[in-house]
């Protein structure tokens, strides 16, 4: 079979912007994700042959998981290799999830044979109209000739304007059919995403609401992650002395420990802004849709987006700035170049904020100081905080797992959070970890993963952990066990409600097995595995699972079953009733 997954890099200076090009396919797809069978184990056969990493699975869900990450991480789309039928199936949740954080992939899926279609082949499916509503780009060649073309117009349109997923569908027939090569037409790799700028009137706008502000605050997304903005962002942070928030997976384009983070005051800062700034953050729910009461009804944004459509989403915005992240951020410091201004450090809104920060954080580390055992959630981040490599890489999921880890745990470098992201999507962990640890692989060989997971979180992909296992992966997982969904209940309290009757009708639905052995599931594949119940420990355990350089590592860290975060000033959440 003729296979093209666009390997060669143009000449030209600056293809990767945003990353080292020191990648040896920089210009070009470079990691494949998935799971072989009839018909698709001769395409991995023949990607490995052009020098294409192919990473084999466990399920397709965690596979496609792994290969939208590859785009986040990369800015070039990861491939996902499914099956036909069910495996195609399987994967739709990570097309899903990758569609709606916007980051490029290529889903390629075998199918029945042509000459079989509505005759009930083997695993037929309407594979291509099903992966439509997922997808930017669906289509199955015509013949193998046109081959190339269709890849590289998926390539293309996966990291072109919005970034997104694309599927490519290819018949079994195809898999070994031989043609005359004189008969293929090859295509060259796309040229780099063309970078838009915002209007300069629009920019010019931006920068005279902003120095009007009494309450300003900068907003910094993953869209300005994946842009390579931290440089541009970091100048005009400094240069105008503004506070900023990071949205979960904007966290490290600017260090999480910046002097002007406010990150610690979140609902102080979004309820009592008069001006925001969205650098690559859209208004949805994870920013409470911009809307009272968490936001002043008179609030002023402003808008910076790659996508036109999501302009003005939800609210009227002040000013709107369309265009590539990073170049847009770059021409809003022209403005600030030309005519120097700062915001007054001294003034009431950051002595506020400050103040606010400094209570959040006094209350936080007096739950990390509490001796009583099991644990709670902020005494296993702090003492995990501590130990972490600057420069490691953090993906995380899970309900408290998650949110409370995100405000304990630092990041400081851009792309090194991995979450459960816009969608809220759960089982992603274990193969953001693997994208991440196999990137890390390549690119700084010694660079760790933390792969921090809730115990429900951890069961959608727990098998996983043999892939991790069989590829000898750079990754630390940290199991945060409360044996339940948002809370459980102690092995006693377990006994007990059995006596009622049997587990199906009074165990309630949040409730997992009490103390669940997880790390056995590592130890199984020839792993570290540590059962963590004090904080001395989780010091030791984790100190040691970093030391270790040979074996991937799984940490089952006991927490109370009932424990939850501190006292909120809004839900995470928000409510369609509020």
């Amino acid at each position: 079979m003729v296979i093209l997954l666009q390997r060669k890099a143009p000449t030209e200076a600056g293809w990767d912007r945003r990353r080292p090009a020191d990648l040896e396919s920089a210009g070009g797809v470079a990691y494949m994700f998935g799971i072989v069978g009839i018909p698709v184990t001769e395409i991995a056969v023949a990607a490995q042959t052009l020098g294409i990493r192919y990473v084999g699975m466990r399920n397709e869900q965690a596979a496609c998981y792994a290969a939208s990450a590859i785009g986040y991480l990369t800015g070039r789309p990861g491939v996902c290799l499914v099956v036909s039928g069910p495996g195609l199936i399987h994967a739709l949740g990570g097309m899903a999830n990758a569609n709606m954080n916007c980051w490029p992939l290529i889903v390629i899926g075998g199918s029945s044979e042509r000459s079989q279609e509505m005759m009930g082949a083997f695993q037929e499916f309407p594979q291509v109209e099903a992966c439509r509503l997922y997808t930017k780009f669906s289509a199955r060649p015509s013949s193998i000739e046109t081959i190339p073309s269709i890849i590289e117009k998926a390539v293309r349109s996966s990291i072109y304007g919005r970034p997104g997923p694309c599927y490519v569908d290819i018949p079994a027939d195809f898999v070994n059919f031989q043609v005359n090569v004189n008969s293929v037409k090859y295509v060259e790799c796309c040229m780099p995403p063309p970078v838009s700028m915002a209007e300069t009137s629009a920019v010019y706008m931006a920068a005279s609401v902003i120095r009007k502000a009494k309450r300003p605050l900068l907003i910094i997304g993953k869209g300005a992650a994946y842009a390579g903005a931290e440089e541009a962002l970091r100048k005009l942070v400094e240069k105008c002395k503004l506070p900023f928030l990071p949205t979960p997976m904007g966290k490290g384009v600017i260090p999480d420990n910046h002097p002007y983070c406010v990150n610690a005051a979140r609902s102080r800062a979004l309820q009592f802004a008069d001006v925001i700034v969205l650098f690559g953050a859209r208004l949805n729910w994870i920013l409470h849709f911009g809307l009272p009461p968490r936001y002043q009804a008179d609030v002023k944004f402003i808008q910076v987006d790659i996508c036109a459509e999501e302009l003005g989403n939800n609210v009227k915005p002040a000013v709107t700035l369309l265009g590539d992240t990073n170049a847009v951020t770059k021409q809003l410091l022209e403005q600030f170049d030309k005519t120097p201004w700062q915001y007054p450090p001294e003034s009431s809104w950051w002595q506020t904020l400050r103040e606010k920060m400094e209570s959040n954080e006094a209350a936080s580390k007096e739950l990390a100081s509490r001796k009583s055992l099991p644990m709670n959630y902020y005494t296993v981040f702090y003492h995990v905080q501590e130990q972490l490599p600057r420069d490691c890489f953090v993906v995380s999921e899970g309900a408290n797992t998650m949110d409370i880890g995100r405000t304990v745990i630092q990041n400081y470098l851009p792309r090194h959070r991995l979450d459960a992201g816009t969608f809220g999507t759960m089982g992603v962990g274990l193969g953001f970890a693997i994208a991440a640890a196999v990137v890390a692989k390549d690119r700084n060989p010694g660079q760790r993963v933390i792969c921090v997971e809730g115990d429900s979180a951890f069961g959608f992909s727990g098998m996983e952990v043999e892939t991790i296992c069989r590829y000898n992966l750079p990754i630390v997982l940290l199991v945060v066990n409360n044996n339940g969904i948002y809370q459980g209940f102690d092995a006693d309290s377990w006994k007990e409600m059995l006596k009622f009757g049997d587990a199906t009708t009074v165990v309630p639905p949040v409730c997992l097995l009490p103390n669940a052995h997880y790390e056995q599931v590592m130890t199984a594949f020839g792993g570290k595995g540590y059962f963590v119940q004090t904080p001395e420990e989780l010091q030791k355990s984790l100190k040691q699972s970093l030391a270790e350089t040979t074996k991937p590592s799984l940490l089952n860290i006991m927490i109370e079953p009932q424990a939850t975060r501190k006292a909120q000033d809004f839900h995470w959440l928000t409510r369609s009733n509020m």
